[in-house]
């Protein structure tokens, strides 16, 4: 099949986005593959984001612009793919970037794994406020029935990493809402690749092709909801998947002792203690194995990290701000 005949939907949830949106509609509108179909859901925005996309609309006839209340980054994802005129939809948080050649290689890979391959997902860097590159995710090859390795870590890492085929999204009913209506918003992500994961392979493109925004503000921050959020993914893929309980309680002790650990270097006490409280209620012999494993393993890494760091300022070493590709539209 001819790559260029093929539409890909883009679906971009927006919330008070205006500082972000305009260089991630740049990257999206840069991509290699040109025939997208680009929707920015603005989920009830107060600040001038919906300007910024209609700017970008007046120069680009593939943009295309649905508006709502603020309901959550799950309802804004579900009305934008529900109105997509492909049957393949890439998500991206309107704070975010992609590598121009992002759709081009993941739909190439689509294809050619056939109609049980219902996932594709790419690498991400961490970039910050400025677009520089801070870090990289822990690269991922977990291909084919990834059930059991989703169900120990979300090993994609965010939402804007990833193709789906239609009736995958069919099929998991989309992202799920009630986790915001519950109090405990963050985990949509991994709560759907789970679903995609019960009925179809996933394949990944092993490049880096996503920059992952980091900022402290993000919902992400939260520390105490995500892992709520987390608690709420295992509960119903246990409900479901009975034998897989031990898999699935290996994921959240690697994800809490996560938390734990984030919440320790920066100092979020009061997060650290809430996260703590809630582990404890959940399973008090699981928190015997994260301090007496995870965190000391955590705390391992760090360490390492910061020698690497004072070894190459002590040698003299600068390292020059690298910013994220993106090409700029016509």
């Amino acid at each position: 099949m001819n790559l260029d005949a093929v539409l890909v939907s883009v679906v971009i949830p927006a919330h008070n986005a205006r500082l972000t949106i305009d260089e991630t509609l740049r990257s999206v509108r840069s991509q290699t593959h040109e025939w997208l179909d680009i929707i920015v859901v603005d989920d009830g925005s107060t600040d001038d984001t919906v300007t910024i996309a209609q700017r970008h609309a007046a120069q680009d006839s593939r943009i295309s612009i649905i508006r709502q209340e603020n309901a959550g980054v799950a309802s804004a994802r579900n009305s934008g793919w529900r109105g997509a005129r492909s049957d393949f939809v890439a998500f991206i948080d309107a704070d975010d970037l992609w590598a121009p050649t992002k759709i081009e290689r993941q739909l190439r890979a689509m294809l050619l794994g056939g109609e049980r391959t219902g996932l594709i997902y790419s690498w991400y860097v961490l970039v910050d406020a400025k677009s520089r590159m801070i870090g990289r995710g822990v690269p991922a090859f977990c291909a084919g029935d990834v059930l059991d390795e989703i169900f120990a870590g979300n090993f994609i890492g965010n939402g804007s990493a990833v193709l789906v085929r239609r009736q995958a999204l069919l099929a998991a009913n989309g992202f799920d809402s009630r986790l915001r209506e519950a109090g405990a918003e963050g985990c949509e992500d991994h709560l759907f690749y789970c679903r995609v994961a019960e009925g179809y392979h996933f394949a990944v493109v092993p490049e880096y092709l996503i920059g992952y925004r980091y900022l402290p503000e993000n919902m992400s921050s939260n520390l105490p909801r995500m892992l709520q959020s987390w608690m709420l993914v295992v509960d119903e893929m246990v409900g479901r998947h009975p034998n897989r309980t031990e898999r699935l309680n290996l994921g959240l002790r690697k994800y809490g002792s996560w938390l734990l650990w984030r919440a320790l270097a920066r100092g979020q006490f009061g997060h650290f203690g809430s996260s703590l409280s809630l582990l404890i209620c959940r399973d008090p012999l699981l928190i015997i194995k994260v301090f007496a494993v995870d965190l000391p393993h955590h705390m391992l890494i760090t360490l390492r990290g910061q020698i690497r760091k004072l070894r190459s300022i002590a040698r003299g070493e600068q390292q020059s701000s690298v910013y994220f590709p993106i090409d700029q539209p016509d």
